[in-house]
């Protein structure tokens, strides 16, 4: 008898890798019954034609989302006494006290801090929450779903929404075995893991280390090494199309060698825009020499500013904007959901660009597996100014530790320098890809094109042990 898996979607975020890749298909061949539990605004059943059970009940506990700022606060707090490092006083976000409502939730949640700063505390938080979730409604109505329906396992595709808290605890109520799957590069360490489930996905032996050193309460037993979905359809052949076709579908000029410029959030990088506005620069310069470039702007999915306007206004001979396929159904962040065909722009926009250039971002993996080159900026804007956030400390963080040199990307430290390392990639003088591809190796794993597959054998393995 098949047994019956829920892969659970608490939010949008995990729908590129386990709705849109082949996810769903390696499972059905390896003889899983899928049912997606979701949690979303968008339908699977109507746009993918998935079994699915929807959530119609989205509440949480009032007192939840402030008991879980706490929480985040109080593990950061714990990270920068027992690790004697400051950069955890980076990961946290400025209190609101723009009105009443928000003053009171911030002077109760400095409250929780002062009292769960602990290891002790930050489990007693913990167990605060789960208790504050199993009496909001949304606990008893998944648990009826639960029990209607009868799973052997659920899969949770991301260990960090809210959302996912109560419906965890029933299943775990039920004696149903939950697993996570660690959703980003930079999650562990910056304290992300709301929710607490019998097993854990990674995506590499790095991550792993990382569980486990961070959450003393899992062990390792509980943790599996599986890679992730997210960088599969770089190697998937049956996505790239010529460069001539490339090149007619998006009227790029065939005779231009396009660089690629990835747009941040305004969060990660706030002067974002003037960075372009420096690519622009180099490569018209560059376009004097004699070189006949072109810039590629794919914009950051969950970013909705207009702040690159005037700069793509004013270059728009060099700049093409090619916007990510992605859809927004809500005003929230993670109610900006992509669509499957944005798989294949990505992958031909990695393919035919000479290379990419952005702030700290992840895509220098999405690019090494094109063999292709990444220059990360590096250097303070002259608009910087009190209450702007510098980028330089996003390279401070914990994540950007694990690289093997300093040759895993190339950094631009000083505007001036831009120009010449830009003609330097173009001429075949200077790459990261080598490095690049071991730091690659670090965090994604090193079987990359497995990944959809290693979570299936680790979700067989748990059921072979129940």
């Amino acid at each position: 008898m098949k047994k019956k898996v829920f892969v659970f979607f608490p939010d949008g975020v995990g729908l590129r890798n386990f709705a849109f890749t082949d996810f769903k298909t390696i499972g059905e061949q390896m003889g899983f019954d899928i049912t997606y539990w979701n949690n979303t605004v968008f339908s699977l059943k109507d746009n993918l034609g998935f079994n699915e059970v929807k959530i119609e009940n989205h509440q949480l506990h009032p007192l939840t989302p402030i008991y879980s700022r706490a929480r985040k606060r109080c593990e950061l707090n714990v990270s920068k006494a027992k690790f004697n490092d400051d950069v955890y006083t980076t990961y946290k976000f400025p209190f609101n006290y723009n009105s009443i409502k928000n003053t009171f939730k911030s002077l109760y949640t400095k409250l929780l801090i002062g009292v769960y700063s602990s290891e002790k505390g930050v489990e007693a938080i913990r167990k605060k929450i789960n208790a504050l979730e199993r009496k909001n409604p949304k606990y008893a109505y998944c648990k009826a779903q639960l029990e209607t329906h009868k799973p052997d396992i659920i899969f949770c595709t991301t260990q960090r929404a809210t959302q996912s808290i109560s419906a965890l605890l029933a299943a775990k109520d039920l004696g149903i075995p939950t697993v996570a799957f660690v959703y980003s590069w930079d999650n562990v360490p910056k304290a992300m893991q709301v929710v607490e489930t019998d097993y854990y996905c990674v995506w590499s032996e790095h991550m792993k280390q990382e569980v486990l050193q961070y959450y003393p309460f899992v062990d390792a037993h509980q943790v599996f090494v599986t890679g992730t979905p997210q960088f599969e359809p770089h190697y998937d052949e049956r996505l790239r199309v010529s460069r001539a076709e490339f090149f007619k579908t998006y009227n790029l000029d065939v005779n231009k060698k396009y660089i690629c410029y990835s747009g941040d959030d305004e969060t990660t990088s706030p002067l974002d825009q003037y960075y372009l506005e420096d690519l622009a620069h180099a490569v018209r310069n560059l376009n004097k020499e004699g070189y006949n470039l072109g810039i590629i702007y794919r914009k950051c999915p969950v970013d909705f500013t207009n702040r690159y306007d005037a700069v793509i206004n004013a270059n728009k001979d060099i700049i093409e904007v090619l916007d990510p396929i992605w859809k927004q159904v809500g005003s929230q962040w993670n109610q900006v959901l992509p669509a499957k065909e944005d798989f294949k722009m990505l992958h031909n926009v990695c393919e035919h660009s000479e290379f990419v250039t952005n702030v700290c971002s992840s895509t220098v993996f999405d690019f090494v597996a094109h063999n292709k080159s990444c220059i990360y900026y590096n250097y303070e804007q002259p608009q910087l100014k009190k209450g702007i956030r510098d980028i330089g400390q996003n390279y401070k963080y914990v994540h950007f530790r694990s690289m093997p040199s300093d040759k895993a990307a190339i950094f631009c430290t000083d505007k001036k320098n831009l120009q010449d390392l830009v003609k330097q990639i173009l001429d075949g003088k200077l790459s990261n890809v080598e490095a690049g591809k071991k730091w690659c190796e670090i965090i994604v794993g090193k079987t990359p094109t497995l990944a959809s597959e290693n979570i299936w054998k680790s979700i067989n393995s748990i059921l072979n042990k129940k």
